[in-house]
């Protein structure tokens, strides 16, 4: 089992973060993009650190095109000496059409016609093909030697693709080198739908689960004491309600019989009634979303439910905690 853990984006943090993380024993460390770019962070943390996997946990696909992503990911997976894991995200289509003033349209078939573009832009780089690609979203048919990298040592990241729904989540297992669970992902929802459609995947793109890697951000209620444990769950219980108010993620919620709370969850959040959305978590909602355990029990109650699913597991915990906690853990869960 692979540990990982995460970095912010703040750049006059982020060598020493890194640095920090690759002490602690963590296998890889993850940057997100929100409000700011991941690459820039990955690259800080890529010059202070020399072992460590550095991942975008995701960058925004469709806020870009295929060479420009291409083109970062090729540069900074030489830079960091092979590191990088190419996180990628659809992201959803108010944000992608109203935030980045991009297109929307048949976001499945276009992130695999994405993944295979940068695909080729990076064969023509590495291996001197003729850039010809001729999609129904992208074409990419120029390619000068004025603008052609060429090859490097490590030539082109590993590709991981983020997805909830089983059209998505086939992509990944056809196109992608990795997976990334969402954390709003329980285990039935891993074994029953997830599998299933990576699966598929995997069968149409000729692959093996043998070639591939799935990573999740795994939710974790934990602490010292009951005050901490109450803090650690009230977290944990707002950051599920927020994933649930999400229409996109609905799917999740109906396998367990409990689709009717996402329309609550929505109309709350337009209303700005955060703290009200988390009081509709129910305990056997936050204990099927989360493993609620004290520290010393969290390793084993994390490779219980996730063990023989996930490749690469990191701790989803909105709120403060001891770093020394998860020394421990990290250490039992990579023996596990």
């Amino acid at each position: 089992m692979y540990v990982d853990g995460g970095i912010g984006t703040d750049l006059a943090k982020a060598g020493a973060a890194a640095q920090k993380q690759e002490a602690a024993g963590y296998d890889g460390i993850w940057a997100a993009e929100t409000s700011h770019d991941p690459f820039l962070a990955l690259t800080v943390a890529a010059e202070h650190t020399s072992t460590v996997e550095l991942g975008t946990g995701i960058v925004v696909a469709f806020a870009r095109n295929p060479m420009t992503l291409a083109q970062s990911a090729y540069n900074l997976n030489e830079f960091s000496e092979g590191r990088l894991l190419l996180g990628l995200g659809s992201q959803i289509k108010p944000h992608i059409t109203r935030r980045f003033s991009m297109e929307w349209s048949h976001p499945a078939p276009r992130m695999r016609e994405f993944i295979l573009a940068m695909r080729a832009i990076w064969d023509c780089w590495a291996n001197g093909t003729k850039l010809d690609f001729r999609g129904d979203f992208y074409q990419h048919t120029l390619m000068t030697p004025f603008f052609n990298p060429g090859p490097n040592p490590y030539g082109a990241p590993k590709v991981f693709l983020a997805g909830v729904g089983e059209l998505m989540t086939k992509v990944a297992g056809e196109t992608a080198d990795g997976f990334l669970a969402h954390g709003f992902t329980t285990e039935s929802y891993l074994r029953e739908v997830t599998l299933p459609a990576l699966e598929a995947g995997m069968a149409a793109g000729g692959r093996t689960r043998e070639d591939f890697q799935i990573s999740l951000p795994g939710f974790v209620v934990t602490g010292a004491n009951e005050e901490e444990m109450d803090r650690a769950a009230t977290g944990v219980r707002e950051q599920i309600a927020f994933y649930g108010s999400t229409p996109a993620y609905r799917g999740v919620l109906d396998h367990h019989g409990w689709g009717d709370l996402q329309p609550q969850l929505n109309r709350l959040s337009k209303e700005g009634k955060w703290k009200e959305m988390g009081e509709l978590i129910t305990p056997e909602i936050l204990e099927t979303f989360a493993v609620v355990a004290e520290p010393d029990q969290v390793p084993q109650a994390l490779l219980a439910r996730y063990g023989d699913l996930v490749d690469r597991l990191s701790f989803y915990t909105p709120y403060q905690s001891d770093p020394d906690t998860w020394r421990a853990i990290i250490e039992t869960l990579r023996k596990g």
